[in-house]
């Protein structure tokens, strides 16, 4: 099933919003789909962080997106929504990102329209293309894809610079370049989150990023229900608390010595080979051996 196909059936049965976790590798994506969660979302922070040890200030580069990309498709096959940036540059060059990423296995690609480089959305000094230009890339995005299976989602980062109405007219004109998923970063409050619905939950999924600590005016998916949000997107839920409980095994290790006791709170070798198919490649194996 396309991922069109699946939010349109979502929305036809009245299921609500639904819960998207950030993933950046297979074993990311490997957990994501054990735990019953058939779309999920390639985070650039999360990309950025894991592989290179940065922040979220627009390191990533494309040839670095579109391995962990095909990874991801090859561990999972899940229905994936890749957050592409700016496209890495004007709208040539998006063009060519959403190439290369469909190619790779991408269900949909998110654009957005800050300048280069861009900066998480949850920081400040963040600042905007002209609405113009960022239309144009989404339409070139849009005309690049070889499949109108391949979804491209407009992400606008304008609410902290232009504000709400002028996030809501650039979504408006992202829409009319042929937009398939809008996007509108950072809602401040309820009468904001409900403007955004108001406005375009009838006419387009939408989607909300819902990062702990960031201030959303919500944080449950049945809270956005209520607003026709169709999607709320978690970028960090599983890396967040990897590096929680992997900076208190360490702590735990350098203050003892040992891991023993920490047996409940970190998985075993048994534990992680399970997780990861270990039965399934000795079941292959002893086949083709016994048909040698």
């Amino acid at each position: 099933m396309t991922l069109k196909a699946y939010l349109a059936n979502r929305a036809a049965a009245a299921k609500g919003c639904l819960s998207v976790p950030g993933v950046w590798d297979g074993l990311s994506s490997t957990l994501a789909s054990r735990a019953g969660f058939d779309v999920q979302f390639l985070s650039g922070a999360a990309l950025t962080m894991s592989r290179m040890g940065l922040p979220d200030l627009g390191f990533l580069d494309l040839a670095t997106l579109v391995d962990a990309t095909a990874r991801i498709a090859d561990a999972t096959g899940a229905m994936l929504i890749v957050d592409a940036d700016t496209g890495f540059g004007n709208a040539i060059h998006a063009r060519r990102a959403v190439r290369s990423l469909e190619s790779a296995g991408a269900t949909a690609i998110q654009i957005e329209d800050q300048t280069y480089p861009k900066r998480c959305g949850h920081l400040s000094g963040k600042s905007v293309i002209p609405v113009r230009e960022a239309a144009a890339k989404i339409e070139a995005c849009v005309d690049a894809r070889k499949s109108e299976t391949t979804l491209i989602s407009a992400r606008t980062d304008a609410l902290a610079i232009e504000g709400i109405h002028g996030a809501l007219d650039r979504a408006d004109a992202y829409l009319e370049a042929g937009a398939d998923l809008i996007f509108v970063e950072g809602p401040r409050s309820i009468t904001e989150l409900a403007m955004i619905g108001d406005r375009l939950a009838a006419r387009v999924p939408t989607i909300h990023n819902l990062v702990d600590g960031t201030g959303s005016p919500v944080s449950t998916r049945d809270e956005l229900s209520g607003f026709g949000i169709a999607l709320a997107l978690h970028p960090l839920i599983i890396l967040g608390g990897m590096v929680q409980s992997g900076t208190r095994s360490l702590q735990h290790l350098g203050e003892t010595g040992e891991t023993t006791s920490l047996s409940g709170t970190i998985m075993s070798l048994h534990e992680l080979n399970e997780q990861l198919g270990l039965e399934e490649y000795d079941a292959l194996g002893a086949r083709y051996e016994a048909e040698t």
